[in-house]
C-alpha cells in the first residue's frame, strides 16, 4: 500500500508542479484545475491558470461555487487527473509502475472525502487514481 503522496510519491498529489490542460485552458498544477472548476465563469477560471497549488486552494474557498458543484466535482477530478497522466507520459509511466499497489492520499489535514486520515476516509482522489493506473495499463497492451 502507498499511504502518503509525499517523497517518492510525490507526483501523485494534486499539488505536484506540472503543466494540465484542461477544458480549453493551461493550468499550473492539478489543484489549480480542480479548483478552477468551481466557478463556471471562464474568466474567472483562468486566473487560477499561474496559481501554486497553495494560492489556488485558497482562492477555490474564496470561489463562489457553482450549484452543481456536488454533483460534478468527482467527474471532474477524475478529468483533471486522467489529463495529468495522459499528457505528462513520464507521470504515466511512474503511476503505472505503482503495479497493483493500493493508493490511499493519507493526510494529516483532515480530508476524508478525498483521502484518508488514521486510515478513515473516503479517499476518492485514490480511487481515482487507481482507476487512472488501470487505463494506462490496458491502453498499453
Amino acid at each position: 500500500m502507498i499511504d502518503s503522496f509525499r517523497g517518492k510519491y510525490y507526483f501523485l498529489s494534486n499539488f505536484y508542479e506540472c503543466p494540465v490542460q484542461y477544458d480549453g485552458i493551461l493550468y499550473r498544477n492539478n489543484e489549480a484545475a480542480f479548483q478552477a472548476q468551481k466557478t463556471l465563469d471562464v474568466e474567472k477560471r483562468k486566473e487560477f491558470a499561474s496559481l501554486s497549488p497553495d494560492l489556488a486552494k485558497r482562492a477555490g474557498r474564496r470561489a463562489v461555487l457553482r450549484q452543481d458543484w456536488e454533483q460534478v466535482k468527482y467527474d471532474i477530478m477524475y478529468g483533471i487527473c486522467r489529463a495529468k497522466f495522459t499528457q505528462n507520459p513520464e507521470l504515466g509511466k511512474l503511476l503505472a509502475a505503482t503495479g497493483d499497489e493500493e493508493l490511499v492520499e493519507g493526510n494529516n489535514w483532515g480530508d476524508r472525502i478525498w483521502g484518508q486520515v488514521n486510515g478513515k476516509g473516503q479517499n476518492h482522489l485514490g480511487k481515482i487514481l487507481m482507476r487512472i493506473r488501470k487505463e494506462i495499463r490496458d491502453e498499453d497492451t
